[in-house]
């Protein structure tokens, strides 16, 4: 009797035993989300796989491909392979600032000193890259060896001609040299200032035709690169029209959609900025042969320059941003066309 009764009053003085605590979340648990690490390497896991999908689509269909990429080198290489002989038009034209030389024709009294003097206080005008004295003497040996009137000239008594300083100007404007000229005629001893720029502004017109030239002929070739990349792409998304519209059902977004093509677009590029660099290269190197043995004949070693490094990597790049812009351009107009119905 008492052993039930002591069991009853422990019973009510013994704590009761503590409920089970739920375990605590971790801090990972509580996350909204995926972190930015996971999220990152599912967008660069994204964007390798639609390029290797875009190579294996691009190497199933090899000689389209590479006929698709020849197209577009060639366009590419119309309006810089011509740049790049407007170039070495200018090159072979010679150094504008001495073809824009001034002559100064000194005084018949002027002495092969004082010529000398005069030549070293013009190097050192503002605007005057170098300054060359030709003395009497050696004036009359050069006149008469291209002349070819060199008996005849054996004959004069004094020699007729004048010591000549030749200027060489920093630049070549018109109204600059213009200018120069006037102030090297009112130094002593120089009888007439002499400028002809007539032929230089010959060249300088010829050479700023050819560059509008260029100009138009680039634009007209991008606008067809364009047409050329954009139906290209068009049929590859024609041709997966049923699995696009399958991946928009499934919820796949316009970008994901698009990337792809995106991606093929520049490969293309990518493909045809290689090819218009051999093909200017061999192009440039097979046209010099023939420009050296003409050169040759007139005593002149001129020589085409090739592909300058930085010339051929802006020539890739920009062929595969229009890869990339003409993709871009033919995916949004059709874009709509893919949704599922």
């Amino acid at each position: 009797m008492s052993a039930t009764r002591s069991s009853k009053v422990s019973e009510r003085v013994a704590p009761k035993a503590a409920d089970p605590q739920p375990p605590k979340k971790k801090k990972h648990d509580e996350d909204d989300g995926p972190s930015f690490g996971m999220l990152f390497h599912a967008w660069v896991e994204s964007h390798r796989a639609s390029l290797l999908d875009s190579l294996r689509r691009l190497g199933k269909q090899p000689i389209g491909s590479f006929f698709t990429c020849l197209v577009m080198a060639v366009a590419l290489s119309l309006p810089m392979g011509l740049s790049l002989l407007l170039n070495n038009v200018e090159r072979l034209g010679g150094s504008w600032q001495r073809a824009a030389q001034i002559s100064l024709y000194l005084q018949m009294d002027a002495s092969n000193s004082q010529g000398e003097q005069l030549s070293n206080q013009i190097k050192g005008m503002p605007g005057v890259a170098d300054a060359e004295f030709i003395s009497r003497e050696k004036a009359l040996d050069e006149f008469q060896q291209q002349s070819g009137l060199g008996e005849a000239l054996k004959e004069l008594p004094d020699n007729p001609l004048p010591g000549v300083v030749l200027v060489t100007p920093n630049e070549v404007d018109k109204a600059t040299l213009e200018a120069l000229r006037e102030r090297l005629s009112e130094l002593p001893k120089v009888q007439q200032a002499q400028l002809d720029l007539v032929w230089v502004e010959r060249l300088a017109a010829i050479l700023k035709l050819g560059d509008r030239f260029v100009f138009g002929l680039t634009v007209l070739l991008v606008s067809a690169l364009l047409l050329v990349i954009g139906n290209t792409i068009r049929l590859h998304i024609e041709n997966r029209r049923i699995e696009i519209e399958v991946i928009k059902l499934v919820g796949g977004t316009d970008s994901y959609v698009r990337r792809p093509f995106l991606y093929m677009g520049a490969l293309y590029g990518f493909g045809a900025g290689i090819l218009s660099w051999g093909v200017l290269a061999f192009g440039l190197n097979w046209l010099n042969d023939a420009v050296v043995g003409l050169a040759g004949l007139y005593g002149s070693d001129f020589a085409l320059a090739g592909v300058p490094v930085a010339d051929g990597l802006s020539l890739l790049l920009g062929a595969v941003l229009l890869g990339y812009i003409g993709a871009w351009i033919a995916v949004a107009r059709h874009l709509r066309e893919l949704s599922p119905k």
